[in-house]
Formats: C-alpha cells, structure tokens, sequence
C-alpha cells in the first residue's frame, strides 16, 4: 500500500510493529524520532521529521501527536498538540481549496499542489481531533468539546460550499466523520444538553458529505436523545426548514421522524438492519398512542429480518391498542400454534385479555388463561396474577351466555374464585 502513494503525499502507518511516515515521496522510519521523545527531546524530534520529510511546523507537530497517541501517551500527546497553531493553518490552506479546480492540460501540476494541500489539511485537523479524543481521555469533557467543534469550524472555513463528494483525501474525510459523530457526544458527557441538541442538528444539516452509515448512527442517537434527555429542543432554525416540508412541533415527533427515515433506509438497502430502531420507534409511537402507523412499519419490514412470531406477536399489540381486536385475535392463534410458540407467556395474557372483552370468545379465553397459570409457575409470580385475573375475567364473561342455570352458576363461581384469588395473590406481592 505504502509503495502506491503519491509523491506529493503524507501518509503514516501504524499497524505494523516498524512504524514509518512518508512525505513528499520520502520514507522515514519512526525508531529515531521516538527515541528522541523517549529522551524528552519534543523540538529535536520535530526537527528530525522537518528536515527528514520537508514538512512545515504544524505538520511535523501532528505527526508527533499522532505518534505520541499511538503509543498511549496522552498527556504528552496534548502537551505536542498545544503547539499547533490552527488559525494559522487554516489561513495557508484555504487559498488552495478556494481556487478553481484546473483545466486538463495544466493537471499534473495543480492537482499535484491540491493533493499536497488536502494532506497537509488531514493532518493538522486530524492532530485536532485526536487533541480532542485526548482531553476526553483525560475527563477534561468541556475543553474537549470545544476543540472537536473547532475542527468543524475549520472545515467550514476551508470548504464555504461544503466538503465535495470527490477529490477529497479519505484520511480527511474520516477525521470530519469521526469529529461530527463525537462532538455531541463530548457536549452529552459534559452535561451541556441544549449544545448537545445544537450539534446534533449541525451534523445532520450541514453537508459534511457523511457516508450512510455515519448519518444513520447521528440519527439514532439524536432520536434517542430527544426521547430521554429531557431536555425540549423545540423545532429547527427557520434557516433550516425547507419551505413545503412538515417541521416536528417537539422532541417526540422529531425523534419518530428520524426513526422513521432509518427504517426507510433500511427498505432501500442503504444500511443493515439494526433491531433497537424498531425498539425505539414501537416506544415512541405507542407514547403517542399512534401504533397503527407502527403496524403499518411492521407490514411493510421483509420477511427474515426478525422472527414472524415477534413480528405476530408486535403486530397483535398495535392492532389491539386501537380496537382491532378481531384481527390482534387471529395473529396471537398464528404465534400461538402448536408448531411455533405456543407457551409465551405474553401473547397468551394478551389474547386472554381480548378473549375477555368478548362473549362468545370466553371460553377460549379461559383456555389461554389456563395455558398463562400452567406456565408462569415458579417462573414470574407477578404474570401469574395477571393471568388468574384474566381466567376469573373469562369464566365471568363465559357464564353470561350460558345456556342452563348449571352451568352459568358453575362459571359464575369459578369466576369468584379466580378473582377473589387473585385478590389475595395481590396482596401477598404487595
């Protein structure tokens, strides 16, 4: 891999026990430098990379960094990245980004001058994430954040129109990916939550050229911040709605939409499937009492992806909070058959449940609610009196269509017997 890089680049690799830096179409091995840093000799051993590698002062400081991080010294690491002198940087890089790309004729040397800049660029905000990555080693969260923000910020600078979707070094765009994805989570660990909510909507709205994959994890995080932060974020910006668009009115809707857009990614292939999206999204349609448009969800998932028992079982629940009983009904005898899952302890309450509501469902009722008392022995005593409840429910249900005296009065006191059970099994929990 090393052997294929452009002369004009710099490039380092870690992984193999002989580190080696190149640049300029120079190899350098790292043995040297790193003793001079074993030694304290911080200038010596950026003079060694300058003179080695013709790279300028914040250059041959990030490498130093870099190299320092690498090898688990943190605190050393920071001390050589104090040293980087951003503003500075950025001011010698912008003018080459801002130039107009140049015609074919005059390629070679133009693009070989950009490819210079676009490393040169890689490295000095990449020195400034892993400062950031640093000070949060250290638990120096707040000073961390600040610096993360200050890579986008000059990324910004550099790029007025956003990053490209070509001709961008990879190293580069992985630093602006992994800076993008941290930075909320610096200003989470911080406590500071409505920078948190700032961040996040900075890295969904602005064109960082993020891959799927990337997007998707800021997305489900977000959604799952607005769930449980506690924190109202109140809608975007005016400068961020697009006209036509809907805007959520609070964190609840917002945090739906987002989950709603990974589980259509899915559905197009972009990303892999990931369960606790379906887990965050049944918890906040069902606080909203919208679980049909989570029924709808479910349908439209591909069969495979999880078990069509769970995808029964989920489907029966949305179908019986909105009063489709008669179709929750006929999933749960699905999941309930004898060749799939006939003991779960959960959808046997649930069709009891509904079977109870019902006349002339009763007695198969009382069958599930059988079935919930046989298997919920010695396993999870608080289940087991919810089933109780639900046999006395059915008999009670069962004996008003009896059809002799007999018969009615038998269910009637069955009935009693389960509820006043169930009575004192309450108690005795309580």
């Amino acid at each position: 891999m090393l052997g294929s890089q452009s002369s004009d680049s710099i490039e380092y690799e870690d992984q193999t026990p002989s580190r080696e830096v190149w640049a300029n179409g120079v190899c350098m091995k790292t043995s040297e430098v790193e003793a001079k840093l074993d030694e304290g000799n911080i200038q010596e051993a950026e003079s060694s990379l300058r003179e080695g590698l013709s790279l300028n002062f914040e250059e041959a400081r990030a490498l130093l960094g870099r190299l320092e991080y690498q090898r688990g010294n943190v605190e050393a690491a920071l001390h050589v990245f104090d040293g980087i002198d951003l503003p500075a940087a950025i001011q010698r890089l912008q003018p080459s980004f801002s130039e107009k790309q140049p015609s074919r004729k005059g390629r070679s040397r133009g693009d070989s001058q950009h490819a210079v800049s676009q490393h040169a660029a890689s490295l000095v905000l990449e020195a400034i994430y892993l400062k950031a990555k640093s000070l949060q080693k250290l638990g120096r969260l707040n000073d961390a954040a600040h610096e993360c923000k200050r890579v986008l910020d000059a990324v910004e600078k550099i790029f007025h129109q956003g990053i490209p979707d070509v001709q961008v070094d990879n190293r580069l765009q992985d630093t602006v990916c992994q800076a993008v994805e941290l930075l909320p989570e610096l200003w989470k660990q911080a406590g500071c939550y409505h920078e948190a909510m700032s961040a996040y909507r900075r890295a969904l709205l602005s064109q960082w050229n993020l891959g799927d994959d990337n997007c998707s994890r800021i997305q489900k995080a977000f959604a799952v911040f607005l769930m449980h932060s506690g924190v109202e974020a109140g809608p975007p910006s005016l400068a961020a709605q697009v006209d036509g668009s809907y805007v959520p009115k609070h964190n609840l809707e917002e945090a739906i939409l987002l989950l709603m857009i990974l589980v259509r990614k899915f559905y197009l292939g972009k990303i892999v499937w990931d369960p606790s999206i379906l887990e965050h999204l049944t918890f906040a349609l069902s606080l909203c009492g919208q679980t049909s448009v989570l029924a709808k969800e479910l349908e439209e998932i591909m069969p495979g992806v999880f078990h069509r028992v769970d995808r029964w079982n989920t489907l029966a629940l949305c179908y019986s909070t909105v009063g489709q009983n008669k179709a929750a009904l006929n999933l749960l005898r699905k999941s309930l058959h004898k060749h799939e899952q006939p003991d779960d302890l959960t959808a046997l309450l649930l069709a009891a449940k509904i079977c109870s509501e019902d006349s002339h469902l009763a007695a198969e009722g009382v069958g599930y609610a059988q079935r919930a008392i046989s298997n919920s022995q010695g396993h999870n005593e608080h289940l087991k009196g919810v089933a109780i409840r639900m046999l006395g429910l059915c008999s009670g249900k069962q004996a008003t269509i009896s059809p002799s005296d007999f018969e009615r009065s038998r269910l009637q006191s069955e009935a009693l017997k389960s509820l006043g059970c169930c009575n004192v099994f309450g108690e005795k929990q309580s």
